[in-house]
């Protein structure tokens, strides 16, 4: 397997690329559209096949490359069967499977942060979005967020399997790029040591800000970032 992590400075985004070596068959998650030529420019330098774009889950700080990197490499789109993407190809549930050649991509459903997050595994490596992140996990007060369901996402989902899975998040603000279920079950303020009650009544307290770009992303990323009136019509 091939793996690439890549960052964007402005909305601190991590994007991970998974490849096939065989095969050349290759997964976008998380992707940036303002990176798109970037992506391009490097699945054709490596010889990448792409044959998935995949969202861990509708972001609201910045806008998918998704839906632009289908009209230009006639990809499939896969975003969670609950996040209302109508547009995206394949409306992603839990423990649904997607390949890379020989590689096999686990879904596996974590709502909380929002309704329709996911963590994708693959190869002992899990992308959490915004699930878990680095000593930290996401905020969930919108699109149908729930502290009480993101406690269960990550007790019951995630620090459940192997401590040595590594984990890989949607977002870091610190620096950091990597991380594993040992450390995060062991070290992670926000849930280690912590009852669900106290986890709740922590996250149903952040008052934190209203991201800036949540009512454009939003509904942009539910059409994969396409807006509506760029669409092919009949």
């Amino acid at each position: 397997m091939i793996f690439k992590q890549m960052f964007d400075s402005e909305s601190s985004t991590l994007t991970y690329l998974l490849i096939d070596e065989v095969t050349r068959e290759g997964a976008l998650i998380d992707p940036v559209v303002s990176h798109t030529n970037d992506y391009i420019e490097l699945i054709n330098t490596i010889n990448c096949k792409l044959k998935y774009s995949l969202e861990t889950h509708v972001h609201a700080d910045h806008i998918t490359a998704s839906g632009k990197l289908r009209e230009i490499l006639a990809i499939q789109t896969g975003v969670s069967e609950l996040c209302g993407a109508a547009t995206a190809d394949i409306q992603l549930n839990d423990n649904d499977v997607l390949t890379l050649g020989s590689q096999e991509i686990k879904v596996i459903a974590t709502p909380g942060h929002t309704i329709g997050s996911m963590c994708f595994l693959c190869n002992e490596r899990l992308f959490t979005g915004d699930t878990l992140l680095i000593n930290g996990c996401g905020r969930t007060d919108f699109q149908s967020g729930s502290a009480a369901s993101l406690f269960d996402s990550i007790t019951q989902k995630i620090l459940t399997l192997p401590g040595e899975t590594l984990i890989y998040p949607g977002h870091d603000y610190n620096g950091y790029r990597v991380s594993s279920v040992a450390q995060e079950k062991a070290t992670n303020s926000r849930i280690a040591g912590k009852s669900k009650n106290e986890f709740v009544e922590f996250m149903n307290n952040l008052n934190l800000p209203k991201p800036k770009l949540i009512d454009v992303a939003v509904p942009a990323n539910r059409m994969c970032g396409i807006p509506e009136e760029d669409l092919p019509q009949g």
